[in-house]
């Protein structure tokens, strides 16, 4: 039997998240869904396609009004609106109108432009999340933000729109090389840090399970970190406040995201993120020095960075002026009060950026030291 995560909107049922280790009960979620009434288009990427998209199509067929795939190339450089333009005009030339569904398969590339496409199409059409990655199935496919990047700056264009139903296939992450796989632990990771501090304690008791990928741990796990997630989105789902707290690690991470030119994964940046804005905290006297360097090493095991080569710190600190979080000419920074406790800060200053900046940054000098 599935687990189901109910979430909320405006204090109603909104949609469930459904946790399977198989897409054998993705129809019948559908089908509760009228599906059978529907034109329903897979938007996925081309590396899912090549694992998953023939199965899920073939599950579909003959079930509803008619049921089609628009893949596109896999990779964030895809994650544009010349990608997004040709989305619109594959739905158009399929008759894809209001009543019809689109099912967003993949990660959280595909996922953040199918729920865009969906929000701006036609002025909203329904769509359904079928995350295929850890990252996505433990964070970006659940609260309703969508968008794409914009030369470069990340998911600078969006909307929020939810979808209709997240349908998690808890097998897929096997398929998933080591450092994707790992990339998407650190939204994990944050999660516990930010509200949940028995929840971090239980990730790290289980991390011989949770990095032989054993299915009735990483159960548990997405179970108890979209649960965070779920209780910080319904309190705020348009991000007016709480919801940033979701956003730890992400304002010098999305920085040397852009600066590595998206050739460290995302969840990777997170990481240094994560690590730099513990330093800030440790330094503000928020977190004692032992817990700075308990969340730092703690990611080491999990394979995510916590130290990064060749960057300048003067330009990622520019690059965090561009963020979307910036409000009023100020950078909106979550920082710990402890491990299970975040809070928002709009003092940090760039003198403490640069100097969290530094201190991840692995030099030549700091080898030879």
């Amino acid at each position: 039997m599935a687990q189901r995560l109910p979430v909320l909107y405006e204090r109603k049922p909104c949609y469930d998240i459904v946790f399977e280790t198989s897409f054998g009960g993705l129809w019948e979620e559908l089908a509760a869904l009228s599906a059978e009434e529907r034109r329903l288009c897979i938007v996925t990427d081309s590396t899912v396609d090549g694992l998953y998209g023939a199965e899920v199509l073939a599950l579909l067929e003959g079930k509803c009004r008619k049921a089609v795939k628009y893949v596109f190339p896999a990779g964030e450089e895809n994650k544009t609106l010349d990608t997004v333009r040709g989305v619109y005009r594959f739905l158009i030339e399929e008759g894809i109108d209001r009543k019809d569904l689109l099912l967003a398969l993949g990660g959280g590339v595909v996922g953040d432009l199918t729920g865009y496409v969906a929000a701006t199409y036609l002025r909203g059409i329904d769509f359904v999340q079928i995350p295929t990655t850890l990252l996505a199935q433990a964070d970006s496919s659940i609260g309703g933000k969508t968008g794409v990047d914009f030369d470069g700056y990340k998911n600078m264009v969006g909307a929020f729109k939810m979808p209709r139903l997240v349908y998690m296939n808890l097998d897929t992450l096997k398929t998933l090389d080591d450092r994707q796989y790992f990339s998407g632990f650190a939204e994990v990771m944050k999660h516990g840090l930010i509200r949940d501090a028995a929840f971090y304690e239980w990730l790290l008791e289980k991390m011989y399970e949770i990095c032989e990928r054993d299915l009735e741990t990483l159960e548990e796990m997405l179970f108890r970190s979209c649960t965070v997630k779920k209780l910080v989105v319904e309190k705020d789902p348009t991000e007016q406040g709480e919801r940033a707290l979701l956003n730890l690690g992400h304002t010098i991470g999305h920085a040397i995201e852009k600066y590595k030119n998206f050739t460290l994964f995302h969840g990777e940046c997170v990481a240094l993120g994560i690590v730099a804005a513990a330093f800030i905290s440790w330094k503000r006297e928020c977190l004692s020095m032992e817990e700075y360097y308990e969340i730092r090493d703690m990611f080491v095991p999990f394979y995510l960075p916590i130290s990064v080569e060749d960057i300048d710190p003067e330009e990622v600190l520019r690059l965090t002026k561009s963020d979307k979080k910036m409000e009023a000419g100020t950078i909106k920074f979550v920082l710990l009060k402890k491990i299970g406790k975040a809070f928002i800060d709009r003092t940090v200053t760039d003198e403490e950026i640069l100097a969290a900046v530094r201190e991840i940054h692995f030099s030549e000098e700091d080898a030879h030291e």
